[in-house]
C-alpha cells in the first residue's frame, strides 16, 4: 500500500525538558509538521510512505529531508526551491501551565509554492491514499489551489483522500477556513476532527460539552459526526475525544462513524511526555487500519492506541511499531519492562 501526504515540514526549536523559553541558553532542534508526522508513522508501520512539500536547496532544507529519509519515507517527490524553512518554537507545558507554540513560517518555501511546482499525475502513480490537513491550505490562497489540484487528481486516479481539519487560528480566520475547507472536503472520503475543529471550521458543535472543564458528551459527538458525513458525503468520520485534566494528564479516546454505526474506543489515562503530533499519530493509525481491512471497532482502537503511545515520545514523530500498537490496543497498557 502506498500513501502520499502533502504539507509543510518545519524546524522545531524547543527548550530542554520543560524549561520555559530561554530559561537556559539551549534549544533542541528537530523537525516536524502534521503531514510529515503522518508519513513517518506510516513508514514505521511498514507502508510505502511518500511525503510531498517544497524545501530550499540548502543545508537546513536538506536536514529536513534527511530527517524523513531516516525513517524510510520516500522524499523523491519533494520540490526544491525557495529560501527558508518554516520554524516553530515550542515550550512544553506541565501541570496547570499549558504548552506554547510560536510560528515563524511566513515566506517559507511551501508558503510561496505554486501549482506548477507539483506534478500530481506523477506523484499519485501507484498511490492508494492521499492525506493532508487543514494546516496546509491555511498557508495561503496559492496553497489552497495546490490542495485543490491534488484532490482533483487523486479522485481521477481512484485514490482515497483523508483530511484532518486541524484548525489553526494563528494562520487564518474561521471564515477563511470555512470557505476553503468547504470546497476541499467535497473530495474527502475520511474526515478527522476533534472537539473544537468541527465548530471552528464548519460551525458544527457538540451539545452539552465543556472541553475546558473536562466534560464530554458522547451523544453530542455522534451528532457532530453525522452532520459532517451528511454535509460532505464522507465515508467515515473520526473524532478524537480529549479530556484535559492538566497539561500533564489527559484522558484520551475517540469515536468512529462509518455511515451506519458509531464506535467508541476505550479511554486511556495519559501522563504526557510530549503532546505535539498526538493527532497526527491518530490519523496515521486510522489510515493504516483502514488500508489493512480492519473492522470499524478495530480501526478506532488501533488509531487511539497509536496516539496514546505517541504522547510518551519526545518530538513530533511517533516512533512505534504495529506490534507495539496492537499490544496496547489489545489491553496491555501495563508499561512493564520487556525482557
Amino acid at each position: 500500500m502506498k500513501v502520499v501526504t502533502f504539507g509543510e515540514i518545519m524546524l522545531r526549536l524547543a527548550p530542554n525538558g520543560y524549561y520555559r523559553f530561554f530559561q537556559d541558553d539551549q534549544l533542541q532542534a528537530t523537525f516536524g509538521g502534521g503531514e510529515a508526522n503522518v508519513a513517518v508513522s506510516l513508514a514505521n508501520f511498514g507502508l510505502d510512505s511518500t511525503y510531498v512539500t517544497k524545501l530550499p536547496d540548502h543545508a537546513i532544507g536538506q536536514a529536513a529531508v534527511n530527517s524523513l529519509r531516516y525513517f524510510g519515507v520516500d522524499t523523491s517527490k519533494i520540490t526544491r526551491g525557495g529560501e527558508r524553512v518554516g520554524i516553530y518554537y515550542l515550550e512544553k507545558g506541565a501541570s496547570q501551565r499549558g504548552s506554547v507554540c510560536i510560528y515563524d513560517r511566513k515566506y517559507s518555501a511551501i508558503q510561496q509554492a505554486t501549482t506548477k511546482d507539483f506534478d500530481w499525475d506523477n506523484i499519485f502513480d501507484g498511490a492508494d491514499w492521499f492525506h493532508f490537513t487543514g494546516i496546509t491550505p491555511a498557508l495561503g490562497e496559492n496553497v489552497v489551489e495546490i490542495c485543490k489540484e491534488a484532490c482533483i487528481k487523486a479522485k481521477e486516479k481512484g485514490v482515497k483522500i483523508s483530511c484532518d481539519l486541524n484548525y489553526r487560528g494563528k494562520l487564518w480566520t474561521r471564515e477563511q477556513a470555512n470557505k476553503a475547507m468547504t470546497e476541499l472536503c467535497k473530495d474527502v472520503d475520511v474526515c478527522i476532527s476533534n472537539e473544537e475543529d468541527a465548530k471552528d471550521v464548519f460551525g458544527i458543535e457538540a451539545e452539552n460539552t465543556d472541553i475546558t472543564g473536562g466534560k464530554l458528551n458522547k451523544e453530542g459527538y455522534k451528532s457532530v459526526a453525522k452532520q459532517l458525513a451528511d454535509k460532505f458525503g464522507f465515508e467515515k468520520v473520526a473524532i478524537t475525544l480529549r479530556t484535559s485534566i492538566s497539561a500533564s494528564d489527559n484522558n484520551w479516546a475517540a469515536m468512529l462513524y462509518d455511515g451506519n454505526d458509531y464506535y467508541f474506543s476505550k479511554e486511556y489515562k495519559l501522563h504526557i511526555v510530549d503532546r505535539v503530533g498526538g493527532g497526527d499519530s491518530f490519523g496515521s493509525g486510522l489510515i493504516y487500519a483502514i488500508l489493512n481491512g480492519k473492522s470499524s471497532k478495530d480501526i478506532i482502537e488501533f488509531a487511539v492506541a497509536a496516539s496514546a503511545l505517541k504522547h510518551s515520545i519526545e518530538g513530533d514523530f511517533n516512533r512505534v511499531t504495529v506490534k507495539e500498537v496492537e499490544k496496547l490496543a489489545g489491553g496491555d497498557g501495563s508499561g512493564r519492562v520487556q525482557r
